[in-house]
């Protein structure tokens, strides 16, 4: 499995954006999908995860009500819109998938920077 990201930027706080992750090669395997994110000095957390089959989705604590978490199984794409962002959310992020295999994928990761 591949995945490749985009859509990160900088943005000023309070502003918008979308990221995607495209999903390529054996993507029938995959039975999740989450985005990662990792700030200077910091250890990479979770931000938010959707299952393939049935949709569930899970967010960290600080992201609830300001992300959405979203894919479109046609397309093999996931989508993170990340709204009302923060200076705290400045980060690399990284797009994850996990494989009925116990296989673990990860996106080179894009940047996303939020000026105050």
């Amino acid at each position: 499995v591949q995945l490749v990201e985009s859509g990160g930027g900088l943005v000023q706080a309070g502003g918008s954006l979308r990221l995607s992750c495209a999903a390529s090669g054996s993507t029938f395997s995959i039975n999740s999908m989450g985005w990662y994110r990792q700030a200077p000095g910091k250890q990479r957390e979770l931000v938010a995860a959707i299952t393939s089959t049935t949709g569930y989705t899970t967010y960290a604590d600080s992201v609830k009500g300001r992300f959405t978490i979203s894919r479109d199984n046609a397309k093999n794409t996931m989508y993170l819109q990340m709204n009302s962002l923060k200076p705290e959310d400045t980060a690399v992020y990284y797009c994850n998938a996990w494989s009925m295999f116990d296989q673990d994928y990860w996106g080179q990761g894009t940047q996303v920077t939020v000026s105050s």
